[in-house]
């Protein structure tokens, strides 16, 4: 939605696993799987069937599912929980990089951006615990290190980041919003907002960060 009223004019590719109940005027919707490379190639093939693209926004990613949820401890952790974060939260990612990267513009500044979370953060880490999604979102970060060295010798102008949303009122924090201030917990309409002032002015020398 903020995308829409922010570009009016821009032909908008969504590619989700389910259709939303509100369409869109300039918007064009698109079923992916996530899990299947093959879906990923198409979805960029489908994306850039007309023209480059000028911006790609991932916004996928898991905290918790069910049983699943973040450990306190060492005793919390299974390599089910780790390899189910890893898969959502840098392997999809990175495998979405590999199809739409060679898609973007390179005549005109280009955006790839991926939702990351400063829990990924190693040096910020004061707290501990969190095992699987802060090791899945700390190596997203280094993902988004590595595609923005390789992109930089093809494309110049291309900027490659990684986003911290804050803390949004959303399903995946709705379990752990007690000790957040009010002030600090985010209507997903002012998150979305600012994350997308944040791409606007967004240069190159932020590539990578």
């Amino acid at each position: 939605l903020q995308l829409s009223l922010s570009y009016p004019n821009a032909t908008i590719n969504v590619f989700s696993r389910q259709q939303p109940k509100k369409m869109l005027p300039n918007v064009i919707y698109n079923s992916i799987n996530y899990q299947d490379e093959t879906s990923i190639e198409e979805s960029a093939l489908i994306a850039s069937k007309d023209k480059p693209l000028d911006m790609v926004i991932i916004a996928t990613g898991i905290l918790h599912d069910g049983k699943l949820m973040p450990e306190k401890s060492l005793k919390d952790l299974s390599a089910e929980k780790l390899q189910r974060l890893f898969e959502v939260n840098t392997i999809v990612p990175l495998l979405i990089a590999k199809h739409f990267l060679p898609k973007l513009s390179r005549e005109t500044k280009s955006i790839f951006a991926t939702l990351s979370a400063r829990v990924g953060s190693i040096s910020d880490n004061h707290l501990g615990g969190w095992y699987s999604y802060r090791a899945s979102k700390a190596a997203l970060n280094m993902v988004i290190k590595n595609l923005a060295i390789e992109i930089s010798r093809s494309n110049k102008k291309a900027i490659i980041v990684g986003l911290h949303p804050g803390t949004v009122d959303s399903n995946l924090s709705k379990p752990f919003q007690r000790n957040v201030p009010q002030r600090k917990l985010f209507k997903s309409e002012y998150s979305t907002q600012k994350l997308l002032e944040v791409l606007a002015n967004l240069t190159s020398k932020q590539s990578g960060k």
